[in-house]
């Protein structure tokens, strides 16, 4: 019973990590007219406030400091927080000039992305139908460029310094709190002096109105929460299940550019996404099928 009450647990938070995600673009937009780098600027800053402050009530601000003792992690959440904080500005940038959508492509196509740069790097191999989904993925890029005449740059960078964003985190076994508590501490003093030297109304906080105060310094609980709320669906759930939930997110940012934000959904952008879906489809197919031969063959030696 304990059991089936810890996964129900997990989905939750994996659910609300997701949805939290998912509707994330809603937020942004609310800081409509705020240049994107000004938007990033307090997001790392208040998460890493609000990020040191949970850690402390945890007890797990020794952990923090001996990971700032450690010459190596420090070495590696370098090269993580270039990524991320990549990452978050062309996410927010994304959401700010109406291509939420390519967001969306971005966070689809991420699995498959980092399938391939596990081949690439780690000398992994791929089965057959792992090879096809990745091919499927390069055929909707490939498609995007031809019906439009560019490339979907913005998903592509999304999905690849995530991509390498993972694969740079494995080499810093540190938790994902503490990591993410060390990489705003990257941010901060370019964050800092860009709120110093800026020349933008907003970025005086003591000139501000308490409701624009209030929104930017909510973007510290909307960083971290769905961080912690996926970390116990990680502890709680099999990887497959959090896999398949990691879909909610670019869904929702795809209803959203749509419905919400009136961004085109022609046949060509169709195209584009129903590749990368059947490629994801035979990507989900695979990986339980793979999984239930583990199982079985389990089994068997038991």
């Amino acid at each position: 019973m304990r059991n089936n009450d810890s996964a129900a647990a997990g989905l939750f938070a994996g659910i609300s990590a997701f949805l939290l995600w998912g509707f994330a673009p809603l937020y942004f937009k609310l800081l409509d007219g705020i240049s994107s780098p000004e938007i990033l600027a307090h997001r790392s800053i208040w998460a890493l406030v609000l990020a040191v402050a949970i850690l402390a009530l945890i007890g797990k601000l020794p952990d923090f400091l001996a990971t700032l003792r450690s010459r190596e992690k420090m070495v590696t959440l370098s090269l993580s927080t270039l990524l991320i904080g990549g990452n978050w500005l062309v996410f927010i940038w994304a959401i700010t000039s109406n291509h939420l959508m390519d967001a969306s492509l971005g966070y689809y196509i991420n699995p498959l992305i980092s399938v391939l740069l596990g081949v690439l790097i780690l000398g992994e191999r791929l089965r057959r139908l792992q090879w096809l989904a990745v091919g499927l993925a390069a055929a909707g890029i490939a498609h995007d460029l031809w019906q439009f005449g560019r490339l979907p740059v913005a998903a592509l960078i999304l999905a690849f310094s995530f991509g390498f964003y993972g694969l740079v985190r494995k080499r810093a076994p540190v938790d994902s709190l503490t990591g993410l508590a060390v990489e705003t501490l990257y941010m901060f003093p370019l964050a800092a002096l860009y709120l110093l030297w800026s020349d933008s109304p907003s970025s005086d906080l003591p000139g501000n109105s308490w409701q624009l105060n209030g929104l930017l310094l909510l973007a510290g609980p909307v960083t971290l929460t769905p961080l912690l709320l996926f970390n116990i669906a990680t502890r709680r759930l099999n990887l497959s299940t959090v896999g398949f939930l990691q879909y909610l997110a670019p869904t929702l940012h795809l209803l959203l550019a749509t419905l919400a934000f009136g961004e085109p959904f022609g046949e060509g952008k169709l195209v584009t996404f129903a590749l990368v879906w059947l490629g994801l489809l035979l990507y989900s197919f695979d990986a339980l099928a793979q999984r239930r031969r583990l199982e079985l063959k389990r089994k068997a030696l038991a």
